[in-house]
């Protein structure tokens, strides 16, 4: 997973997804391992906190081993039950004070009462039809595929091929399905996702973040299939007969191709979208700059622009009108501005001209 496009992207990315990704592992991770017992707590703390304080829908990825842990608890009952129980109410203990802290923090910077999450998930789910994520484009029920095909290649068909190979591998072993039930908890949540975000209207590459450590999770297990059964060697089978120096090319060959495109993908990603950082280097050159407050025109290429901080001091960013028609960017008060007291109004004095429909305000041009 190394050489992914995707999970290159994904790692470096300074936003909510990106850290909920960070977290969703690390719960997968206390969920899986049973080797010192359940750690459903940590699990459900690990969840919580991607949810609080990155991206409220990731919560959903943790559904299948909840299930997995209520299941347990009912049916071995008893004993079973009431350490389940305890798991349970320490792990949402736990993610109570993530979200108190939240919530304190929020308040005082916002100066009322504010519960980030749930503004997002209200914002996302019950907008009208004018208001909500759809108005920023829409895209057909195939756009994820198309897009982790890109960015994971050979591990993408991997991923989508775990439960089906994982039934095959239950048919023709003659094992009961019972015996892999685990292994159906683990490869839900990649499923489970994939649906969900392929059925709202509005999508974007970084809502899959979460999601990537269940795909390679998905993925592994896929290659562990195909691996053991490659590796069978009894000449009464089909694949037994292949010499071993075939399947280990073969093996090697496709591994090898899909890193060599992650890779080039990787590289050309950088070299393409590296552009809007190198042509503002020439800024920083002594005496190209004119008199302090010089101002940085930005057109419909807007949304290129990184930040500030690269410009140099006293040169301020503004726009000027271009194609686009929709919603810029305001400007953070600043101390001084307005006599406003209190500290960093930036925080908490809302912009002027700022709406949810994303109608254009011409205030925001540069005059």
């Amino acid at each position: 997973m190394v050489s992914s496009p995707g999970v290159f992207r994904a790692s470096t990315a300074f936003l909510p997804s990106s850290f909920a990704m960070y977290t969703t592992m690390l719960g997968m991770a206390a969920f899986i391992n049973w080797r010192r017992g359940l750690r459903t707590a940590q699990g459900v703390f690990w969840f919580a906190v991607g949810g609080v304080l990155g991206w409220p829908f990731s919560v959903a990825l943790s559904v299948p081993f909840l299930v997995e842990e209520g299941v347990l608890a009912l049916v071995n009952g008893g004993e079973a039950m009431g350490a389940g129980v305890r798991r349970l109410v320490k792990g949402v203990g736990a993610s109570v004070l993530v979200v108190l802290v939240e919530f304190g923090i929020s308040s005082a910077f916002y100066r009322l009462p504010t519960l980030v999450p749930l503004n997002i998930v209200l914002y996302n789910v019950f907008s009208p039809p004018h208001k909500g994520p759809n108005i920023y484009g829409t895209e057909s029920w195939d756009f994820y595929l198309r897009n982790l095909l890109l960015n994971f290649h050979i591990f993408l068909p991997l991923a989508l091929l775990s439960l089906p190979l994982f039934i095959a591998l239950k048919l023709f072993s003659r094992q009961p399905l019972a015996s892999g039930l685990r292994t159906l908890v683990f490869i839900s949540p990649f499923y489970l996702w994939l649906a969900i975000f392929s059925a709202q209207p509005h999508k974007e590459e970084r809502f899959m973040y979460p999601a990537y450590p269940a795909l390679a999770l998905n993925a592994a297990i896929s290659l562990h299939i195909l691996l053991a059964a490659l590796g069978q060697s009894s000449p009464r089978t089909l694949i037994g007969r292949v010499p071993a120096g075939l399947k280990l090319l073969l093996v090697v060959g496709t591994l090898g191709t899909s890193m060599a495109l992650g890779f080039s993908r990787i590289y050309g990603s950088y070299d393409a979208f590296s552009a809007p950082l190198r042509v503002y280097e020439p800024l920083q050159s002594p005496g190209l700059v004119g008199a302090e407050g010089a101002s940085l025109c930005l057109g419909k290429d807007w949304y290129r622009f990184p930040t500030s901080y690269f410009l140099p001091e006293g040169m301020r960013a503004t726009f000027v009108k271009s194609e686009f028609r929709g919603l810029l960017p305001g400007e953070f008060a600043t101390v001084d501005e307005r006599g406003e007291k209190g500290w960093w109004p930036g925080t908490w004095r809302v912009p002027e001209g700022m709406n949810d429909e994303n109608l254009e305000d011409v205030g925001k041009y540069g005059r």
